[in-house]
């Protein structure tokens, strides 16, 4: 039985434990927290950071393993790539990988062949960062070179604020460094995200979708997803273009990419993230609805070098998911919806039960849980999710 190492037993990694078990591959799982729910599920469960690549090299060695995957973890895939390139196992190249990982690295990449890129400037001491203002003009965006879902990241519109936005930056970076870069304000209403699929190097899936934020709790995080992207056909395919050059520069072979892009007044193109794996908050789970095909399923083919032959017939129906957050800290005690909107709800699914703690929603990683919407219309849709915190309401006991 052929073998597959999985880096990360967090809840929304276990459906890929499944599918490998699915598919018939003997499944052995990294994860560094003794409470991860994936080791239940996996034949073989190490105790192992996943971002220790020798540690991880070693086990992958011993158990002969034939595929690794890094299933929606940004920390993992340098080491998910790194174990393929020495083991001589299918994947994108290791270099490449650290590229995307690392916000700094990935900006210079920009730079340096011809993509639209922002001022930035990479930094480990804070001090050399509060000195170096005359680099920039505000409003700039401070983050860790090597987080996602927003973690430490925040928008600041004066140099009064820089100190505090560097101490929330490196507090989330892993690496202890961080990025500040110039903010490109956008022509559209959304950010463009969602995940593409690569197969021999071209894309063939365009999972491109509307990214909802929240103002009233952080502007910067990812609250859902929509679709279909609302963008004029010009602009699609500068995105299609862009994303196939990136995809070509890099020479990423296979798999899924999660990938965030902004359009600003000029109609230019500008990666903000691109991330080699697929996306958290489900948005494999969503694609899937949209275009009736197992993401999960071709990201365990490709990881062990299977031949990946799929179709894509994108929904005409109008779909939206809504991550469940707060803006307050207190005790979980469940979720309402409206009269209105329940009937639109066709999945939900609960990371919390009653009685659990709950955080202020300043970052992807305290969401409560994911909900999944169908619409009849564009404008349907367009008119719930403007006011969504109205028709979906957590309910909370405040925390003294």
């Amino acid at each position: 039985m052929k073998k597959i190492l999985l880096l990360g037993g967090s809840a929304q990694q276990v459906v890929a434990i499944t599918t490998a078990k699915q598919l018939g591959y003997y499944t052995v799982l990294c994860d560094y927290l003794p409470d991860n729910p994936g080791q239940y599920e996996a034949d073989q469960f190490y105790l192992v950071s996943t971002t220790d690549k020798e540690a991880v090299l070693q086990i992958a060695q011993k158990e002969k393993i034939e595929g690794v995957l890094a299933y929606a973890s940004d920390p993992a895939a340098p080491t998910a790539a790194y174990v393929s390139e020495q083991l001589g196992l299918p994947g994108n190249p290791a270099t490449s990988v650290e590229i995307l990982c690392n916000k700094d690295k990935f900006r210079l990449f920009l730079k340096n062949n011809g993509f639209n890129a922002p001022t930035s400037r990479g930094y480990s001491d804070k001090q050399i960062a509060m000195k170096d203002t005359s680099t920039f003009q505000l409003p700039v965006i401070v983050k860790p070179v090597d987080s996602s879902g927003s973690k430490g990241a925040t928008v600041i519109y004066s140099w009064d604020d820089l100190s505090s936005a560097l101490d929330d930056a490196f507090l989330f970076s892993r690496s202890y460094r961080i990025i500040i870069e110039e903010f490109i304000e956008r022509k559209h209403e959304y950010l463009i995200g969602g995940d593409i699929f690569i197969v021999d190097g071209q894309v063939k899936l365009w999972g491109l979708l509307n990214c909802h934020r929240d103002k009233n709790v952080n502007a910067l995080v990812p609250v859902g997803k929509s679709y279909p992207l609302l963008l004029g056909e010009k602009d699609v395919q500068n995105v299609k273009d862009t994303l196939q050059r990136l995809v070509t520069a890099l020479e990423l072979k296979s798999g899924s990419v999660n990938v965030e892009l902004v359009i600003d007044k000029n109609n230019k193109v500008w990666p903000i993230d691109i991330g080699p794996r697929a996306g958290g908050n489900m948005i494999p789970d969503f694609l899937g609805l949209i275009f009736g095909i197992d993401i999960v399923k071709l990201s365990v083919l490709a990881a062990m070098g299977q031949s990946i032959l799929f179709s894509t017939e994108a929904s005409e129906s109008f779909y939206a998911t809504h991550n469940l957050h707060s803006a307050i800290n207190g005790e979980f005690l469940g979720v309402k919806y409206s009269d209105d909107i329940r009937s639109h709800v066709i999945k939900e699914c609960i990371y919390k039960k009653a009685g659990d703690s709950v955080e202020f929603f300043d970052n992807a990683a305290k969401a409560i849980g994911i909900v999944f919407m169908k619409f009849d219309s564009v404008v349907q849709m367009e008119s719930f999710l403007r006011d969504i915190n109205s028709h979906i309401k957590i309910s909370l006991k405040e925390r003294a």
